[in-house]
Parts: structure tokens; C-alpha cells; sequence
């Protein structure tokens, strides 16, 4: 039995990942996903354990000091991490796990899963990444403008990931994702029981 793969998924807001994430998990369903805690209260309708693990500021900080998280960050005031021990254990079972994360929460997790697969998706131009946030009609001029300039400077992280999908065409691009996650499934460091019990 291989052991699982984790694939970190990271584009700029508008770039549709959203939809590469749903058509891949409708292929596979069987991605592990990690419960993560925060610091933030429940809104209306979670549920502690199934949404997230809810705690205190000061018992965040002290997993986080522990190196219990695989990695974490600070939204809008709140602590949000994921916590590595389910995450190895999936892994262990060989299940695949799937991270849909910004490029600073995947600059951890190549550091705390090191055999992880980080792919960033691209839009097809950033005059296209403009018109599709402007088409969503959810979001002010200067919102706009501040996203822009995020995608932008995350466009430039692209150049340590794994794998690049250029998001022009959806029917390419998923094929694209899909290619690098059976890619990733490949890699010996997961197969390195099978490997010695072909040698004895």
C-alpha cells in the first residue's frame, strides 16, 4: 500500500480554482480533509469538530509554540491552523489529502509535509482576472483594485511550486490538475513498502 499524497492547491482570488477543486473532488471523493482550529466563535449553524475545532487565542498559541500545526495563520484578527497529527496519520493510512490554502499556508506545508505537491493555478491574463472579479458583482471598486495587487504578488510565488496550470480553458486546465495529481500519487517516497517488498 502507498502512502498518501497531499496536494496543495493555491491560485489568486478569480482565477477558478473553486471549480477545478469541485470537478476533481467529483472524480476523486475520497480526499482526506483536516478539521482546522480557530480562534474566531461559531457562526450560526456549526458545529465544533465538524467545521472546526473552536478554541481560545491562548490555547492556539501554545499547540502553535508545540508545533502541533501544520501550518496557521492570523485572518481579520482570528488564528486559523491545521493540526499536523490527523494529517500524517491519513497520510500514513494512505489517503490523499487535499489543500485548497494561500501561497504563504502552502510555503508551510512544504515545510511540514515535505513529499506534499503544490500546484498554483494561473489565470489566462490578468485583464481576464479583472473581468471575472468585476462579473461577480459582489466586491467595490477599491476591493477590486486590492485584489489585483494580491494576485499579483502571488503570481510571482508560482515560480516554487511543483506544477503550473494555466486556467484559459477549463476542460485543459482540469486535465492539466488531474495529470499532476496522478503525477503525484507516482512519487516512490510513497511507495518505498512496495519497492522493498518486491526486493525482500
Amino acid at each position: 500500500m502507498r502512502l498518501g499524497t497531499a496536494l496543495v492547491l493555491s491560485a489568486p482570488s478569480g482565477a477558478g480554482k473553486t471549480t477545478l477543486v469541485k470537478k476533481l473532488i467529483q472524480e476523486f471523493p475520497n480526499f482526506g480533509f483536516s478539521i482546522s482550529f480557530t480562534t474566531r466563535a461559531p457562526r450560526e449553524g456549526e458545529v465544533d469538530g465538524r467545521d472546526y475545532r473552536f478554541t481560545t487565542k491562548e490555547d492556539f498559541l501554545q499547540r502553535r509554540d508545540r508545533g502541533e500545526f501544520a501550518e496557521w495563520a492570523m485572518v481579520h484578527g482570528n488564528c486559523y491552523g491545521t493540526p499536523l497529527a490527523p494529517l500524517r496519520e491519513m497520510l500514513q493510512q494512505g489517503r490523499d489529502v487535499l489543500f485548497d490554502i494561500d501561497v504563504q499556508g502552502a510555503a508551510q506545508l512544504r515545510l511540514s509535509l515535505p513529499h506534499a505537491r503544490l500546484v498554483f493555478i494561473l489565470p489566462p491574463s490578468m485583464q481576464e482576472l479583472e473581468r471575472r472579479l468585476r462579473s461577480r458583482g459582489t466586491d467595490a471598486e477599491d476591493v477590486i483594485q486590492v485584489r489585483l495587487a494580491n494576485a499579483r504578488a502571488e503570481m510571482r510565488e508560482a515560480r516554487w511550486f511543483d506544477d503550473i496550470v494555466l486556467n484559459d480553458r477549463l476542460d485543459r486546465a482540469y486535465a492539466d490538475l488531474r495529470a499532476a495529481y496522478l503525477a503525484a500519487t507516482l512519487a516512490p517516497s510513497l511507495h518505498t513498502s512496495l519497492i522493498d517488498s518486491l526486493i525482500g
